[in-house]
C-alpha cells in the first residue's frame, strides 16, 4: 500500500509531503501517547493521532515513520508543518475518529505489526 492509498481510504487532506505520496507503507499505529509510540511501536510506517504538537513529528522521525495522520480533522500549525517538511514526513488530516480510521486501514490490508496471532 502507498501513502496515496491511505489518503484515499481515509478521505484525508494532504497538508504537506505531496511529493512522497508514492512511498510504500506496510503497518500503522494509532496513539495520542508519544511515550507509548516510543516504547512499544516497532517498524510502523504510519502514525494516526489526535495530538497536534511538534513532539508528534519528532517522535515519528525517531521511529522512521513516513506519514502522520491527524484524526477528527485536526490541523497542525505552521511550525509543525515546517518541521514535518524538514524531516520529509507526509502530514494528512482525516475527518474520521481514530477508531474508525484504524479500522478502515486494517480492513484494507494495512496491519498493526502485532506479534500476537
Amino acid at each position: 500500500m502507498t501513502v496515496s492509498d491511505v489518503q484515499k481510504i481515509l478521505k484525508a487532506q494532504v497538508i504537506c509531503g505531496e511529493d512522497s505520496m508514492d512511498r510504500e507503507v506496510h503497518t500503522a499505529c494509532g496513539s495520542d501517547m508519544m511515550s507509548d509510540v516510543l516504547a512499544f511501536v516497532k517498524d510502523q510506517s504510519v502514525l494516526l493521532t489526535g495530538l497536534v504538537n511538534p513532539q508528534v513529528v519528532r517522535t515519528a522521525d525517531m521511529m522512521d515513520m513516513v506519514c502522520i495522520i491527524f484524526v477528527r480533522g485536526k490541523q497542525p500549525d505552521d511550525a509543525i508543518i515546517s518541521l514535518a517538511k524538514e524531516r520529509d514526513i507526509v502530514l494528512m488530516a482525516t475527518p474520521y475518529r481514530m477508531f474508525t480510521a484504524c479500522g478502515l486501514l486494517y480492513e484494507n490490508g494495512l496491519k498493526g505489526g502485532c506479534d500476537i496471532v
